[in-house]
């Protein structure tokens, strides 16, 4: 899938969530809905950063694009070190480590921590970097357009005044955890969520996505998980533009709907 499709899935998958929470007696505070929202459509374009030119290798610049090259270069190593007989040879580490179940728990918890550890500045710095993202995956064509700079400054914006609504008493920094010590743990939920509909979406383009590695599946550990062969289709086809990006839009709205009680 292209970078809009993704952030759309990430999004109204959170939204989802959001109904279910709140059909199951633990409705979410409306700005961890939209918190949570935002997370998870940028971080529904995270694990394309073993791809050069995905939407994220330009998110930030020389950094991000460096970052991505070393990404790349991880992954195929890590590919060639555990791939199995019926793997193919492979140039590049593109849709392996980074779209797997793995990752993205490690990435999910790994924020968590760091979001519960690592006070305001570490939730700014989390929230600041999927902003960015969620403009870059959400108001692509406008964020094309624009300066770096301009994409950043509402980045920084947006995290800044989200980042004190949530610490107000009842907004939701301690949604779901509510132990002593665990404000902003939930942060990690929407991060792990947006990496797994990335590959799911992913899985369901011609070339499939590993997501279950590192289990085995015949004689493949990267079997490229996907619907039968005729119901897939190529990144950013007509399937993926016309169909399923206006449906992402139908059920986030339901989703979202749900969430506050509404249907």
């Amino acid at each position: 899938m292209m970078g809009p499709a993704h952030s759309l899935s990430g999004a109204a998958a959170w939204l989802g969530v959001g109904a279910a929470a709140a059909a199951a007696g633990r409705p979410m505070p409306w700005p961890v809905l939209v918190v949570g929202a935002l997370i998870c459509a940028g971080a529904a374009l995270a694990p394309d950063l073993d791809h050069k030119s995905a939407t994220i290798s330009r998110a930030f610049g020389p950094f991000s694009r460096g970052l991505c090259e070393v990404i790349d270069k991880i992954s195929y190593a890590v590919y060639k070190a555990t791939k199995m007989q019926g793997d193919p040879r492979r140039s590049g580490g593109h849709r392996t480590l980074t779209h797997t179940w793995l990752w993205a728990v490690l990435i999910g918890a790994g924020t968590a921590v760091l979001a519960m550890t690592g006070g305001r500045w570490a939730v700014l710095a989390i929230l600041f970097v999927h902003m960015v993202l969620a403009v870059e995956g959400l108001l692509w064509r406008a964020a094309r357009v624009s300066s770096d700079v301009l994409v950043w400054l509402l980045g920084a914006t947006s995290a800044w005044i989200l980042a004190d609504i949530l610490h107000k008493a009842g907004n939701g920094s301690d949604w779901l955890f509510t132990a002593p010590g665990q404000e902003y743990l939930w942060l990690g939920l929407p991060i792990v969520l947006g990496a797994i509909v990335h590959d799911i979406g992913d899985a369901l383009t011609v070339s499939g996505c590993p997501v279950l590695w590192p289990i085995p599946i015949g004689r493949k550990r990267w079997y490229p998980v996907g619907p039968p062969k005729a119901m897939r289709f190529r990144a950013g086809s007509w399937v993926e533009l016309k169909v399923l990006m206006p449906v992402f839009m139908l059920l986030g709205g339901a989703g979202c709907l749900g969430a506050l009680g509404i249907i």
